[in-house]
């Protein structure tokens, strides 16, 4: 499902999905683009909905956003050096789901807020 998911989103952005496991010495080495906007996935972010969330995404393109990045994070949550880096928190759910779920859900999510952006009756 995420491989469908990442497809239809290439439609309106590129996109890059990358596994990074928290137990991993490149979880330390983490870096971002200058300017990039990173997004914790935490059950203690900010809930929205679908149209909320596209509004946040078209707002983050409008000022100028080149890459927004988001982040699963681990049973244990986040280090605190990338919760330093990040400018926003999101919540995908309050239910606890596997970084698999999470990941397809945010997928869908992304996809559905370029499609409501481009006025496409996918959201419908």
């Amino acid at each position: 499902m995420i491989e469908d998911y990442a497809a239809r989103i290439r439609r309106y952005a590129e996109i890059e999905i990358t596994e990074v496991r928290e137990d991993s010495a490149a979880l330390k080495r983490l870096e971002f683009a200058p300017g990039a906007t990173i997004v914790l996935l935490d059950a203690a972010g900010r809930a929205q909905t679908s149209a909320e969330f596209a509004r946040w995404l078209e707002r983050e393109r409008a000022r100028g956003a080149r890459e927004i990045v988001f982040l699963c994070g681990g049973a244990e949550g986040f280090p605190e050096s990338l919760r330093k880096q990040s400018t926003a928190k999101l919540s995908l759910s309050s239910l606890t789901m596997p970084h698999e779920l999470a990941r397809v859900v945010l997928a869908e999510q992304v996809y559905r807020a370029f499609a409501i952006l481009a006025g496409h009756p996918y959201p419908r």
